[in-house]
Order: C-alpha cells, then sequence, then structure tokens
C-alpha cells in the first residue's frame, strides 16, 4: 500500500523471460527485411534487362553490380544503425533492472535496514524474485517484498504448521508465497479503502484478489490463505497467537509517528514465543530533524526508528538494531521525482528525501 510511486503492476505481469530488446530488434528487422527486399527485387529486374551477349568494348561499371554494392552499403548502415540504437536500449534496460547478479553469493545480503542496491544485484535477491514471479528490477516496493520474504524464511518460521499474519497486504504474492512454504496466512487490508488504493490495484477486499496459481495451487491457496478487513490502529483481539507477521510500507499512512510505532509495538505483543515480526515503511533520508510527523504519509527519521527499537527492547523484545546503507551504487543516489520511472529506490515525499525502510523483531521464548 504505498500511493503515489512508480507502479509495480507493469513488473508483476511481465514473463521471467521478458527481453528488453525485443521490440527494438523487431522495428530493426522489418525495417531492414524491407529494405533488402526492395533493393533485391530492383537487382533483379537490373538483371533481367542486362544483355546477354559478350561485349568487346572496355569493361564497364554495370548497373546491377551498382545495384549490389549499394545492397552492401544499406545494410551496413543498418547494422551501425541497430548496433548504436541497441547500445542506447541496453544502457536504459541496465535502469530498469539489474540484468545479472554482479555480486558473489558468499557477500552480505540485506545487511541493512534500509533500501540499498547492492541487495538487487546479489544472487539471493534473483532467488527471492523467482518465488515472487517477478523480474527483478530498481524499485523500492520490490525490494520491501524481498526483505520481508528474507528475513522470514530466514528465521525459520515460514513452515507446516505455522501461521502467520499480514497487514495492508493489498494485492502483494507475499500471501502466496507463504502459503507455497505450508504456513497457513490470514491475510488483512483496511475495511475501508478512503486513501483511493483500490484504484492503482493497491487494496483488497477479498482472498481472491490474491490468489496466485502460478506460485501456489488453489487447493493449497484455499486451505491455507483467508482474508478479513482489520484497522491497524486498533487490531481486532481475535489476532493474536501466530508466528509471525508483516506489513509492507503500510504504518506510515496510519496518522502520526506515533500510531505508527504503536502498531509495531501491539503487533509484536499478539506474536506466539519465538515469533517474528517484519514491518517496512518510510525513511526520512536527509533529515533527523525536520520531518512529516502526522498526515496521510509520514516519515520515520533515524530518532524514531532508535526511539522504536529502544521501546521494544525496554518491552523484552529482541529488535535487530538500525543501521542505513551506504550510497555504493549510482542508483542509490538517484532521487526519482514525478511522474515517477525507474530507478525507484529513492523519492521526494514533502520536500523530504526517503526510501523505504525495515524493522525485524523476535518475541523470545
Amino acid at each position: 500500500m504505498d500511493k503515489g510511486v512508480a507502479p509495480m503492476g507493469a513488473a508483476t505481469s511481465l514473463p521471467a523471460t521478458w527481453n528488453p530488446l525485443r521490440h527494438l530488434w523487431r522495428s530493426v528487422r522489418n525495417r531492414m527485411a524491407a529494405q533488402i527486399t526492395q533493393m533485391l527485387h530492383e537487382e533483379g529486374t537490373l538483371r533481367q534487362r542486362a544483355p546477354k551477349a559478350v561485349q568487346l568494348d572496355p569493361p564497364v561499371a554495370h548497373p546491377a553490380a551498382d545495384a549490389g554494392q549499394q545492397l552492401q552499403l544499406a545494410l551496413a548502415q543498418l547494422r551501425d544503425e541497430f548496433n548504436a540504437r541497441l547500445e542506447v536500449l541496453e544502457e536504459r534496460a541496465w535502469w530498469v533492472a539489474p540484468a545479472r547478479p554482479s555480486l558473489s553469493p558468499e557477500e552480505p545480503f540485506m545487511a541493512y535496514s534500509t533500501c540499498s542496491a547492492s541487495d538487487l544485484t546479489h544472487p539471493r535477491y534473483f532467488e527471492l524474485c523467482r518465488l515472487l514471479h517477478e523480474t527483478p528490477r530498481w524499485h523500492r516496493k520490490q525490494w520491501e517484498w524481498v526483505f520481508v520474504l528474507h528475513h522470514l524464511l530466514k528465521s525459520g518460521v515460514v513452515k507446516p504448521g505455522n501461521s502467520g499474519v499480514g497487514f495492508g497486504v493489498g494485492r502483494e504474492m507475499l500471501p502466496a508465497v507463504f502459503a507455497s512454504f505450508g504456513a497457513s496466512v490470514i491475510a488483512t487490508d483496511a475495511p475501508d479503502d478512503v486513501m483511493g488504493w483500490e484504484e492503482t490495484n493497491e487494496h483488497s477486499s477479498s482472498r481472491e484478489q490474491l490468489r496466485a496459481p502460478w506460485i501456489v495451487s488453489d487447493a493449497d491457496f484455499d486451505r491455507l490463505v483467508s482474508h478479513r478487513p482489520a484497522d491497524m490502529n486498533a487490531i481486532p483481539d481475535s489476532l493474536r497467537d501466530y508466528d509471525f507477521t508483516w506489513s509492507s510500507c503500510c504504518y506510515e499512512h496510519l496518522g502520526s509517528i506515533q500510531a505508527g510505532s504503536d502498531f509495531v509495538v501491539n503487533s509484536v505483543e499478539r506474536l506466539r514465543p519465538g515469533g517474528i515480526a517484519v514491518h517496512t515503511t518510510e525513511f526520512n533520508v536527509c533529515s533527523n530533524d525536520k520531518t512529516l510527523v502526522d498526515g496521510p504519509t509520514v516519515l520515520f527519521r533515524r530518532q524514531d526508528f532508535e526511539a522504536l527499537i529502544d521501546r521494544l527492547r525496554g518491552l523484552g523484545y529482541d529488535a535487530q538494531p538500525f543501521t542505513v546503507s551506504p550510497n555504493l551504487h549510482t542508483a542509490d543516489s538517484h532521487v526519482d521525482l514525478p511522474p515517477y520511472a525507474l530507478p525507484h529506490l529513492k523519492l521526494e515525499i514533502g520536500g523530504y528525501v526517503t526510501t523505504s525502510a525495515g524493522v525485524v523483531v523476535r518475541r523470545p521464548y
């Protein structure tokens, strides 16, 4: 539920074998074929018209030979044009998605609390995107789904016999992925779509909107996944004693920084001993002082995350420290502005540069 950012719907609909160069190649190929056909036709016509008798005069350039040379020149020009356009498109495609992992599997993955381009170049990121049936791309929302998936799978809580609750799930594929591991899932979303997320396919009101037979069979989905409304500012008493919980860029929309922090604490309090909570939200990159404190979207500063971590630890919970990733990659330094496009790891909201950040908390045994 992350309104007002680069849309992810197109990414989820792309097949895993999607090739960003296909459209360019088809265009150039058709153009080459048309020109070659025309020139071959002209050359054949000239050959038919050429005299059959042996010429006694000194040899001169024949029109058919000129046509052949022109054909070779045209082909060479088309090849050069195609290679030049290919280089441009490859550069643009790189900004859409990392073509392949550039880090070794031994390198740290999701080592920080905030969105980092290095995570998107790690082999594990590509593996987890395959579970989501996503093409890896420079988009912080996708990073959030992978962040949640990574930490919950790593903890070992997603398994048959265990249960989880997702808050503000929208149309994300995480409920289906967790069900594919045999865990039962209660997917929840806001009772009323007061912020217009339905228009951008970011709100769900039924289980059917989460069905993904390409991830988990319909039979397992029906057996393991349920859906219900839930107010994150007043979590129903019936939602408790689960083994894991998550939300993806939701709790910044609860009205204030205080309300968002309260939600995280309340969700952890309802976990079973040993349970894990993973929540992502907005992180104000440019200021640890001024920020959007209340309203439809708030931006959490470093001090807000650190205060939340201290609060959770004071209650006896095991909260991972909040660490900010360095800007090690070109995509880390790019700030996206409306109309949003890719790369979309950082953007401007209300005059502040923001990115995604996550909180990971375990309730001790």
